[in-house]
């Protein structure tokens, strides 16, 4: 059971519209690492999440504080987008300067929406559901959410400075200082279930079930120009679950054979056969 609450999680209020960087702010809105994404993805894995209830109360707990995110970025746009009208592009479209300035507004905040937030990115390309990631292996939902967490802050930082309006920054401000708590959250849920299972999802398959291909698991294939990636640490010592020891192969040969697929019947007008075929 879900329910509302009229206040927002922090206060919202803009110094001024801006309907160019309400169409900026879409992006982390609905796009691919935005706050939809989160909250989808953290609801999912929280309704499907089976045993361990401190996991799954977790994530309902953050879904739902993503919830409020969404709204919070919708109140944002709208406050940006107050004042905006079909007239006032027309009027601005007199002026060229005035008119490739308010050319970068979205329209369909004045087509579709109404001046309000849309569960679109800032191209107007609709939030897809396959943007979530919901496996039901915690941990390669945990790494998941990190990414997540990681990809929306880093667009929020960018944000913050493309505008000067403090009311917008402080906004901002808060979204930052939550999403890294999540990276933390994330984090200390990854870092606890490495120690109970170990760092390789999913745990249940060990290294000894690979069999003969368990010592491909340690060789680092030199396949670009340069040698520099010699130097890094997935190329020498210890993998981090402590089975094997890296090595670095400079100049990897192939292992397998050339395909040789058997040509497919003429019915299929593929052109590959050395006769010519009537059709019948």
């Amino acid at each position: 059971m879900f329910r509302h609450q009229k206040e927002l999680q922090f206060e919202v209020k803009v110094d001024k519209p801006d309907p160019m960087l309400a169409k900026q702010v879409q992006e982390v809105l609905g796009g691919q690492f935005g706050e939809m994404t989160v909250m989808m993805q953290y609801l999912f894995q929280g309704f499907n999440c089976r045993g361990n209830e401190k996991y799954k109360d977790m994530l309902m707990d953050i879904g739902t504080e993503e919830i409020g995110h969404v709204e919070m970025l919708c109140s944002l746009i709208s406050q940006l987008l107050d004042g905006a009208s079909p007239e006032d592009q027309a009027e601005a479209a007199k002026d060229p300067a005035t008119a490739a300035i308010m050319g970068g507004i979205n329209p369909q905040h004045l087509l579709v929406s109404g001046l309000g937030g849309l569960p679109t990115n800032s191209q107007g390309v609709p939030w897809n559901g396959n943007y979530i990631v919901a496996s039901g292996n915690l941990l390669a939902d945990m790494r998941s959410n990190l990414h997540a967490e990681s990809q929306g802050r880093l667009q929020v930082a960018r944000l913050y400075h493309m505008t000067k309006d403090e009311g917008v920054r402080k906004v901002f401000r808060k979204m930052l200082a939550r999403d890294r708590y999540h990276q933390y959250q994330w984090m200390e849920a990854i870092n606890e279930l490495e120690e109970k299972n170990g760092v390789v999802v999913p745990s249940s398959f060990p290294p000894e079930a690979e069999k003969e291909a368990q010592e491909e698991a340690y060789k680092f294939w030199d396949l670009s120009e340069g040698t520099a990636s010699k130097e890094g640490p997935w190329s020498q010592g210890t993998s981090p679950d402590g089975t094997g020891k890296y090595v670095h192969v400079e100049n990897p040969q192939p292992q397998g054979q050339a395909p040789n697929p058997n040509v497919p019947d003429p019915a299929l007008h593929h052109d590959l056969t050395e006769e010519k075929v009537l059709s019948k």
